[in-house]
C-alpha cells in the first residue's frame, strides 16, 4: 500500500499519521523506538519531497511480513517524485531553520540512497531491528531492495 502526496505542506503531517496507523498494525509497533525513527525519517523525506520539488510524492512503507518476533527486521521507507533533480545534501549553519533533512536521514537510518526513477526519483531509507534489539552500525548507501522479503502496505 502507498500513499499518495501532494505538494503541499500540510501534507506530511497526513504521511505521519498514515505511517503510524501501518506501524500500529504491524510487530514493529511494540517496538516504540523504532516506530518513532521511522516516522521521523518518514516526515523528513516527505518534507524534502513537498518543499524541494513543488511535485506530488508516493510515500511507501515496506514491513517485513510474517511474524517478526525474535527475528531481525528490516522496514523501508520510500519517497518518489516527479523532480529529476538530486537530493544534496546541505550544511546548514546554526541560524538556519532547514538544511539538515538529509544529515538527519543520514544519522537515523542505517542505509539510505536514491536513484532515478523515469523522469523522477526515488529517495529510500531502511532501518535495522536485530533480534537482541541492537541497532548496527550506521552506514550510508548501498543495499538494494529487490529480492528482499517486505511486504508493502
Amino acid at each position: 500500500m502507498q500513499l499518495e502526496i501532494r505538494p503541499d505542506p500540510a501534507e506530511v503531517g497526513r504521511a505521519r499519521r498514515w505511517a503510524r496507523s501501518r506501524l500500529a498494525g504491524s510487530a514493529i509497533g511494540a517496538d516504540e523506538s523504532l516506530s518513532e525513527t521511522l516516522i521521523l525519517l518518514v516526515s523528513e523525506l516527505v518534507t524534502n519531497a513537498v518543499v524541494h520539488t513543488g511535485c506530488p510524492a508516493v510515500l511507501r512503507l515496506f514491513l517485513p511480513g510474517g511474524a517478526t518476533g525474535a527475528e531481525s527486521v528490516t522496514v523501508r521507507v520510500e519517497v518518489a517524485d516527479a523532480s529529476g533533480r538530486a537530493p544534496v545534501p546541505r550544511c546548514a549553519g546554526g541560524g538556519e531553520t532547514g538544511g539538515r533533512g538529509l544529515a538527519l536521514v543520514d544519522g537515523l537510518a542505517d542505509r539510505w540512497g536514491w536513484m532515478p526513477e523515469g523522469p523522477g526519483k526515488r529517495i529510500w531509507c531502511e532501518l535495522d531491528r536485530c533480534a537482541e534489539g541492537r541497532r548496527p552500525a550506521v552506514s550510508y548507501g548501498g543495499g538494494t531492495f529487490e529480492g528482499r522479503a517486505y511486504e508493502a502496505v
